[in-house]
């Protein structure tokens, strides 16, 4: 199951108390204060890991505590610190506080760690206190508690390509084709809940990862359909390719259906309508010409990037991979 949002509660350890303690040994003459300090409390960390691909394993799991600090003892003992903690979580997972609803920190690459709560610091024992003027203190420090907090963990995932549409214009019938990914196909609207992953290689060793996002319709901003929720993983592409479907069964009107999409993209973030873009007419092998011939003078006057596929027979699907192999390359100068 692909789960992309999840809530949790993190608590560092607490540091240990200092010791009030005094040393009368007989073959240790002057021992005076000897209490020790408390060990520091662990911390927590949030690491990102590239071998998980969902959230859901905080499904079954929301609370995590660090190890807590030792206590400080007799005969200048210092406490254990406490053991750190560290959460893996999927790469592009990013952090919010809830209260505050403040982005804490973004895990958008393998092994990029970050605190997520500071254990807290030992308290000192009497023997710390020791003076010219007070040679027997009886002072001694609590140890302080550690942070905690609630936190939302959103998952992005990492994708260089992004393909929207309505729901059945073919999103995943051509990632099917392009990569090795077996999403689930069907002819009944939404058979795509969650984004699916594909690796497209190209040239000797080269490639790039595309990422089917589930079907959008009109109102999906306000939760129409299954709503914006997956928009956030368009937000991490370089490229998306807008599938309209050309078929007599599909859009009646293709621009309709292209800046219905759009606008929809544009409530959910302005910058997403900053991305590169190839509109893309699909299902070239039973689609009606005058659809195909609108959508393209569409695209020539709004000067839009123009593509034909027919993900069945393979027609244009070739010419598809190079504009995104250039788009790509593009993008990274």
């Amino acid at each position: 199951m692909f789960v992309d949002h999840a809530k949790i509660h993190v608590k560092a350890g607490d540091g240990g108390n200092g010791c009030l303690a005094f040393r009368r040994e007989k073959f240790v003459p002057r021992g005076g204060p000897s209490g020790g300090d408390g060990g520091n409390g662990g911390n927590l960390y949030c690491r990102g890991n590239s071998h998980l691909s969902t959230l859901l394993p905080f499904r079954y799991r929301q609370h995590f505590k660090a190890g807590k600090g030792g206590h400080g003892s007799g005969k200048n003992r210092h406490g254990k610190d406490g053991e750190d903690l560290v959460i893996d979580v999927p790469v592009g997972t990013q952090v919010y506080d809830e209260a505050s609803g403040q982005l804490l920190f973004d895990l958008d690459r393998e092994g990029h760690v970050e605190m997520a709560a500071k254990g807290g610091r030992g308290g000192r024992g009497n023997a710390a206190f020791v003076t010219a003027t007070n040679q027997a203190p009886r002072k001694f420090e609590w140890g302080q508690p550690g942070e905690e907090a609630t936190l939302i963990l959103e998952l992005k995932v990492l994708a260089d390509v992004g393909i929207v549409g309505y729901p059945n214009s073919g999103k995943s019938t051509l990632i099917s084709v392009i990569s090795a990914a077996k999403p689930k196909i069907a002819d009944y609207p939404f058979t795509t809940l969650t984004p699916n992953l594909g690796v497209v290689s190209y040239g000797d060793y080269s490639s790039f990862v595309v990422a089917d996002i589930p079907g959008l319709i009109e109102g999906a901003h306000h939760g129409s359909g299954l709503g914006y929720q997956f928009l956030r993983h368009v937000e991490r592409t370089r490229v998306l390719v807008h599938l309209v479907d050309v078929s007599d069964g599909g859009e009646e009107d293709p621009v309709h259906s292209v800046e219905t999409i759009a606008r929809e993209m544009e409530l959910y973030s302005p910058s997403l309508r900053e991305k590169s873009e190839i509109i893309t007419a699909s299902k070239l092998d039973v689609a009606n010409p005058k659809k195909i011939e609108r959508l393209r003078l569409y695209c020539q006057r709004k000067n839009l990037p123009f593509q034909k596929i027919s993900a069945i027979s393979g027609e244009g699907v070739q010419e598809l991979k190079n504009a995104l192999v250039q788009h790509l390359e593009a993008s990274k100068d």
